[in-house]
């Protein structure tokens, strides 16, 4: 089994923040972490400094590599910086 994590903290939520499936919407500092694994990227989201996780709305999602991995884990974390409620993003990478 392969499997490949990426984290960034200190990522601020543009304005409407992000969207997880426990809590709605999350602003301010935060945590995005993608762990990857069996053609699958699993995305969450902490408070920075905090030790609850969430998963962000759209997560999982299929993802062939753990180079579409890191590609989506960057894709996520300029979406969370956009904020409008952001989702992880719709993926296609070109495998």
């Amino acid at each position: 089994m392969s499997w490949a994590s990426w984290t960034t903290r200190n990522v601020y939520t543009g304005r409407g923040g992000a969207l997880t499936e426990e809590t709605g919407v999350m602003t301010g500092n935060l945590t995005v972490h993608t762990t990857w694994a069996d053609g699958t990227a699993q995305v969450a989201l902490q408070y920075t400094g905090a030790t609850d996780w969430f998963t962000m709305t759209g997560s999982p999602t299929p993802c062939p590599s753990e180079e579409s991995s890191r590609a989506l884990h960057d894709a996520v974390v300029q979406a969370v910086r956009n904020g409008a409620g952001a989702m992880v993003p719709a993926w296609a990478p070109q495998e």
